[in-house]
């Protein structure tokens, strides 16, 4: 935002020698016109930067042409409809406006939701038709022969499952 006012102000002044001279790149300008903009200016108002350089409307047709004539008169002879105009002919949204929240949030989070959503979809594909049935050692018969084996073997009789088990009761241990 700093950057874009130093640009603006360089590009009035012509601080940067040749390339501070406005219109040289815009086209159908020339070099000394001071009717354009350069083309790395931003010509609308921000609440950062509230006066453009240039107007909204750089050319007119006749209504605002005799509306910017009228203008040059007394305000209290313009309805409020013209004043209206004659804003918008300047500046391209009002502070309101600018201050106004966008709906672009909702397109964010649609686009967010619909990739969880494609990425829940790959993933259940990927367990139905690429991954391979689940390995017999899980299943619960297997677990049961797996533990029955340890215990058998009296594996880690101090602190293991056979400290747990009563071989006498066949139950474990209370």
């Amino acid at each position: 935002m700093l950057s874009r006012v130093a640009w603006s102000l360089l590009m009035r002044t012509g601080g940067l020698g040749t390339l501070g001279t406005r219109g040289t790149h815009s086209p159908g300008g020339t070099a000394g016109s001071h009717r354009r903009m350069g083309p790395y200016v931003d010509c609308y108002a921000q609440r950062s930067y509230p006066m453009p350089d240039e107007p909204f409307c750089t050319e007119l047709s006749e209504e605002q042409r005799a509306l910017k004539d009228k203008e040059k008169g007394s305000w209290t002879e313009l309805s409020q409809a013209e004043k209206v105009a004659l804003y918008r002919l300047q500046f391209h949204e009002t502070f309101a406006e600018m201050n106004h929240r966008s709906n672009e949030w909702k397109t964010v989070m649609g686009c967010v939701f619909f990739f969880i959503g494609f990425t829940a979809l790959m993933i259940w594909w990927q367990r139905v038709y690429v991954f391979p049935e689940k390995v017999v050692t899980l299943t619960d018969e297997r677990k049961a022969q797996q533990l029955q084996r340890l215990l058998d073997m009296k594996s880690n009789p101090i602190q293991g499952l056979s400290a747990h088990w009563d071989y006498e009761k066949k139950e474990w241990k209370k």
